[in-house]
C-alpha cells in the first residue's frame, strides 16, 4: 500500500485515520503494520465496502471534502473497494538501525547467522551488497541483470536487506547504509 508524503503527514498528525483503496487483492491486513521511510503505520481494520456505502464521516476521516474527491482518487482502477483504518505508530526503526556502523562482535555474529540463513542454497547476500556498494544509485533493473535475476526478485531481496538496516533506497537505486558498509568491511563478513 503506497502512502504519499502529504497523506502520511496527515495520518501522523491524527487528521486522517482512514484510507480507501481499490484492489484485486489487499496488500495490507487487519492487525498488521506498514513500514515506510516516513514511519510505521498500524493497520487497525481492512474492510470491504460498497462505494455507495461510504458515509460522509468516512470521507472526512480520509481527508476528502466530498465523494467526488474519492471518485477522482480511485479513477478507473479495477478491483474491490476497501476502507482501511490506520494510525501512526512511530518512526521507521530501520533508520536508527542502518546508522549503527559500530557493530559489536556479538551483533556481527548474529547478523552473519541471519544472512547465512537468508542465503540458503543460493548465496546472493554478499554479492548483492557489494554491487550496491560499488554503484550507489544504479537502477534496480541494471543490478538485477548483473546478478542474473528478475527485477522483482532482486527488489524483494533488497527489501530483506533493508529490513536489517544494511541498505537504503534512493530515488533511483540503492546505497549501502553505514551498517551495511561496516558489515562488508568486517573480516568475518562471509554471508
Amino acid at each position: 500500500m503506497l502512502i504519499n508524503a502529504d497523506d502520511f503527514e496527515a495520518i501522523a498528525s491524527g487528521r486522517v485515520d482512514t484510507a480507501f483503496r481499490r484492489w484485486i487483492k489487499p496488500t495490507v491486513k487487519t492487525g498488521g503494520t506498514l513500514t515506510t521511510a516516513a514511519g510505521v503505520l498500524a493497520i487497525d481494520a481492512v474492510d470491504v465496502i460498497a462505494l455507495n456505502a461510504v458515509a460522509p464521516e468516512d470521507l472526512a476521516r480520509a481527508g476528502f471534502a466530498d465523494r467526488a474527491d474519492l471518485d477522482t482518487m480511485l479513477g478507473d482502477r479495477k478491483g474491490t473497494l476497501y476502507r482501511i483504518r490506520l494510525r501512526y505508530l512511530g518512526e521507521d526503526p530501520r533508520t536508527a538501525l542502518r546508522e549503527n556502523a559500530a557493530l559489536s562482535d556479538a551483533e556481527a555474529a548474529e547478523l552473519g547467522e541471519t544472512l547465512s540463513r537468508m542465503d540458503g542454497g543460493t548465496p546472493w547476500v554478499r554479492r548483492t551488497l557489494e554491487l550496491i556498494g560499488d554503484g550507489s544509485g544504479r537502477p534496480a533493473q541494471a543490478l538485477a541483470e548483473e546478478l542474473g535475476l528478475e527485477k522483482a526478485k532482486f527488489k524483494s531481496n533488497v527489501r530483506r536487506l533493508k529490513a536489517l538496516g544494511l541498505t537504503e533506497s534512493l530515488d533511483v537505486g540503492y546505497r549501502l547504509s553505514p551498517r551495511g558498509q561496516a558489515w562488508l568491511a568486517r573480516p568475518i563478513a562471509s554471508a
